[in-house]
């Protein structure tokens, strides 16, 4: 068994494997015509579920050619451009060369003694993505998995820097279309149910800082802590983004954390045309960023930053056999004294091979890019009398609704909707994504695929409408 170990003598080896692999990929990706299959769950389980584990193959050409049965077959492309759905990005070549480097390499980045150059490419990545922000010359950060666990550190910060006596008197206020993951760090930093204070949006879905102002001032006559705002630069369902500057103002007045929920949104730290937008992120103590989401990264490439390094301390946990409190007295860099993980992959390579290839501004224009495919979207659909939608873009989200001319019950549209996702994704001839705006189903599309072109987005319009009226007329049948 120890010619599958990587090493010095099983170098040509591991070349053949991957390049097999690699080629495989490439064959698919060339070869794909579509986003998906449209296989059902009841169809592919067999097939996994048939594979007996304690019986190796023993043949990585083998095994691949079993992969091709189970997974690259019938595997979700986000390249394709009738991908439309979910925050999945297309990935650059740049960044899946770094994964095949790093996973190849196996670093890792919570000690100086596992990772040496790897921390300082993280470093010198975090200080680039906090001068970006702005955050000033005593920021600091580090990876994440993902916009969840940084938005949980933020808050743990938060939650550390607000210095109360009592967990039950901590508030955070947050929009209503804010990250779930707001309401789960609070749960798991032990707060109360009702520490999460939802604040209402606006028409264009941005927190509305009147309703931030009234329950701010409330908190503080009612004797509780304004632990945090959570400003989001993106939210999930529209791509709103939150006005920064006025949450900031209001942040300063009551000595409250401001962070910025950017995982979506941070891609506009690249733009050419749209930098404007996040205008006042700079004033954030904590901010949120998804690589992965608008810098065309693989999963996973995250960070959270903060203005203040020092704020990071309330994650520091000292290990004897790991990193000892006299490894900070000689100044080496262990990442594990800033991070909620030990393990940890060095995900910051991939970045790193990105940007020393392609600039941030070839990043900032493919989502430059995106985000002007969403306006000449937002305009295909607010022209088209069978449709409805709901906000003008903010960044590359589009979220809208068929409405039938001869229909006017609100819950068989929701009904037709419904069906026509679900019928679009059977076919595997596109997919989108839905959710419900005032209790009704609505329809999502997330652009961020720089190939994808507006006719597209006509075609898969027109495919979600015949689906509609398919389910109407066959509806209509029934009730006759």
């Amino acid at each position: 068994m120890r010619s599958h170990l990587l090493n010095d003598t099983t170098a040509e080896q591991y070349r053949r494997s991957v390049t097999d692999g690699v080629e495989r990929v490439a064959a698919k990706l060339a070869t794909t015509d579509r986003p998906f299959t449209g296989i059902t769950v009841d169809a592919l389980a067999p097939r996994i579920d048939g594979i007996d584990l304690d019986q190796p193959l023993h043949d990585t050409t083998a095994v691949l050619d079993e992969l091709e049965d189970v997974y690259l077959r019938d595997a979700i492309y986000f390249h394709h451009p009738r991908y439309l759905a979910h925050l999945n990005c297309p990935v650059v070549i740049p960044a899946v060369l770094g994964e095949a480097v790093l996973s190849a390499v196996n670093s890792s980045l919570d000690t100086w003694d596992q990772s040496a150059g790897g921390t300082l490419i993280e470093r010198k990545l975090i200080d680039w993505t906090t001068d970006r922000i702005g955050l000033g010359p005593a920021a600091d950060g580090v990876f994440t998995s993902g916009g969840t666990q940084s938005n949980l550190q933020a808050l743990l910060l938060a939650r550390e820097e607000a210095k109360s006596d009592s967990l039950a008197k901590l508030r955070i206020f947050a929009s209503e279309v804010s990250h779930f993951s707001v309401k789960k760090s609070a749960k798991l930093l032990g707060l109360g149910q009702d520490a999460v204070v939802s604040l209402p949006v606006d028409h264009d879905k941005r927190l509305q800082t009147v309703a931030l102002a009234r329950e701010l001032e409330r908190c503080a006559k009612d004797g509780l802590v304004p632990m945090a705002v959570v400003a989001t630069a993106g939210t999930t369902d529209f791509g709103s983004i939150d006005p920064l500057p006025e949450i900031a103002e209001l942040c300063e007045q009551y000595g409250t954390w401001m962070h910025v929920d950017a995982a979506y949104g941070c891609g506009l730290l690249a733009s050419l045309k749209h930098r404007d937008r996040i205008s006042g992120i700079e004033r954030a103590d904590s901010v949120t960023v998804d690589y992965h989401k608008s810098f065309f990264q693989p999963v996973s490439s995250s960070a959270v930053l903060v203005r203040d390094a020092a704020t990071l301390r309330h994650a520091t946990y000292h290990a004897e056999y790991l990193n000892p409190r006299r490894m900070v007295e000689e100044r080496i860099p262990n990442q594990v004294d800033k991070s909620l993980q030990t393990t940890r992959r060095f995900d910051a390579l991939k970045l790193w091979m990105t940007l020393r290839t392609m600039g941030a501004d070839g990043i900032g224009q493919l989502f430059d890019e995106v985000c002007d495919l969403a306006r000449e979207g937002w305009k295909l659909i607010a022209a088209d009398p069978r449709f409805d939608v709901v906000v003008e873009p903010s960044l590359s989200t589009l979220v809208f609704r068929y409405i039938p001319a001869a229909v006017t019950d609100p819950a068989e549209i929701d009904r037709a909707n419904l069906y026509a996702r679900k019928a679009l994704f059977a076919s595997g001839d596109a997919i989108v994504a839905g959710t419900k705006v005032g209790g009704r189903h609505y329809l999502k599309f997330t652009l961020l695929n720089p190939e994808t072109q507006a006719s597209d987005i006509a075609a898969v319009l027109d495919l979600i409408a015949g689906h509609a009226e398919q389910y109407l007329g066959e509806s209509l049948d029934r009730a006759s």
